[in-house]
């Protein structure tokens, strides 16, 4: 027998699915024009702080999804940056990576990353690939791209570069001032009395690298104290070379007192190195680093060392682009180099 339609379930009495949240919705939330939250979401015009907040706590409270495609096709964008880094396990980068998409992620940008390992040709590739993507602006964390290349790329999209100088129509460069970042780890050596002071250099390919040796020639120079090559280790910024260049120069019998590492992962790996030998931090030898890596503080001794603020390098990076996306002059800088004390270091014996 068949059910009598009255005792059928009829289609009103099911609770519709929740519809997801319009743009609409959240203005109406936010008490805002839609158009206020679209600048919002795509950074395409200066909006005030209490505006953008209270459009966030809407897109927050209403579980509102921006659709990337469509606000792509309404703005002729993409909605999308690519990064190229040069290794993005590094601990370094890592940082500044953090700080990019933190930034962009609140512009309603997404981020494309991509490593470089510190090669022209393959920064060029990823140029390229990144180019065929169609992302609407580009961001090198310093690399080897030639200053041409990196003109030549800013001509299609806005490009901003770190750790370098460079200067063209649509290309913002923030640069990292390591000479003086260097010459205060080596001033601080010389206040305590350390007078035979070995460095372990980076990459001489890398302007960094450069620049680093530099600043504690320089702070050498200015204290009367002869540079003596023998105390000049090689190193490749990696914990590894940090450890072989400790055994080096142990094992060259040449006396110090002091080490300045061109970077952590430098440093750490001299530690080590030390310790494997019998000598310890800071009574033994002083030990300084450079860059600020999240485990430095955690090192035994904790790393004197010359705060390098990757996170904040990235943010700048993620502002400038977006300046440069709305057609502003970028005001984004690097902070300048601070020396951060810690337990690895104390006066010469």
């Amino acid at each position: 027998m068949s059910r009598s339609p009255r005792n059928s379930p009829r289609l009103a009495d099911t609770p519709p699915a929740s519809a997801p949240a319009t743009l609409q919705a959240v203005a109406e939330a936010a008490g805002v024009s839609p158009s206020t939250v679209s600048r919002i979401l795509t950074g395409n015009a200066p909006v005030s702080p209490n505006k953008q907040e209270a459009v966030r706590q809407a897109i927050a409270r209403l579980g509102f999804v921006p659709n990337p495609t469509a606000r792509g096709l309404a703005g002729g964008r993409t909605l999308t940056i690519g990064v190229i880094t040069q290794s993005i396990d590094s601990p370094f980068y890592g940082g500044a990576l953090r700080g990019i998409e933190d930034v962009l992620d609140r512009a309603g940008y997404q981020a494309i990353f991509m490593s470089g390992h510190w090669s022209a040709a393959t920064e060029a590739r990823c140029v390229e690939a990144l180019r065929a993507r169609r992302v609407d602006g580009l961001i090198v964390l310093t690399g080897r791209l030639s200053a041409a290349a990196l003109r030549e790329a800013a001509r299609e999209r806005p490009v901003v570069v770190t750790g370098r100088s460079v200067k063209a129509e649509r290309l913002h460069a923030i640069g990292f001032d390591n000479q003086a970042g260097a010459r205060l780890a080596t001033e601080h050596l010389l206040a305590l009395g350390h007078r035979q002071i070995a460095f372990i250099g980076g990459d001489p390919a890398q302007a960094d690298a450069r620049a680093r040796l530099q600043g504690y020639q320089a702070a050498l120079k200015a204290a009367g104290v002869p540079l003596r090559p023998e105390l000049l280790m090689p190193g490749l910024f990696t914990e590894e070379s940090g450890l072989v260049a400790v055994n080096h120069l142990l094992d060259s019998r040449v006396p110090f007192t002091a080490i300045q590492a061109a970077n952590d992962q430098m440093a750490f790996g001299a530690c080590l190195g030390l310790h494997r030998r019998g000598l310890r931090v800071p009574d033994d030898v002083s030990l300084v680093g450079f860059d600020d890596l999240a485990g430095a503080s955690y090192m035994l001794p904790p790393l004197t060392t010359v705060r390098h603020p990757a996170y904040a390098i990235g943010r700048a990076a993620a502002d400038a682009v977006l300046q440069l996306l709305r057609d502003e002059n970028p005001t984004a800088s690097a902070p300048q180099p601070q020396l951060v004390l810690r337990e690895s270091t104390r006066p010469a014996a």
